[in-house]
């Protein structure tokens, strides 16, 4: 995957978070929720102003510096890591784009917007799932791919 196609993954993941984001806000209320599946699935508004499970709330600065930490050394790795290991790469795209899209919220109003609620886990919003899948994608790659040795060209 070249780092132009990861470039759009990201960009991708940013835009859709935006407009998701975007489209609760001029919808509902902080607060609101609309169950889909009741007691299963609603789209509930919370403004989170923490971390994952709300977490280090109002530390504002604190999670835009280590979301732009994370993002220079994203782009430090991509262009190290060989084009084999696609899924780490695709990972780490996922990971830029989920982590732009909740700073972008953070430095527009010190808040990260969440809706989806599926009632046993946190309310939690587009750039979350990309997140998560990023990690786990990275942490794939690192339990299950076989790393060149000095000796090797390929890995697998």
């Amino acid at each position: 995957m070249p780092i132009s196609l990861l470039a759009v993954i990201a960009t991708t993941v940013v835009l859709i978070d935006q407009w998701s984001k975007q489209y609760i806000q001029s919808q509902m209320l902080p607060g609101m929720s609309i169950p889909l599946v009741d007691g299963i699935f609603h789209i509930t508004y919370v403004l989170n102003p923490g971390a994952a499970f709300g977490i280090l709330e109002n530390q504002r600065m604190l999670f835009i510096v280590i979301a732009l930490v994370m993002l220079g050394l994203t782009g430090y790795f991509l262009k190290h890591i060989p084009e084999p290991f696609r899924l780490m790469r695709l990972g780490l795209s996922l990971l830029a784009g989920g982590a732009i899209g909740n700073v972008i919220d953070r430095v527009q109003t010190g808040h990260v917007v969440d809706f989806l609620d599926f009632r046993i886990w946190p309310v939690f919003n587009v750039a979350d799932i990309a997140i998560v899948t990023g990690v786990g994608c990275v942490i794939y790659t690192l339990v299950f791919s076989t790393f060149p040795t000095e000796n090797q060209e390929n890995p697998r």
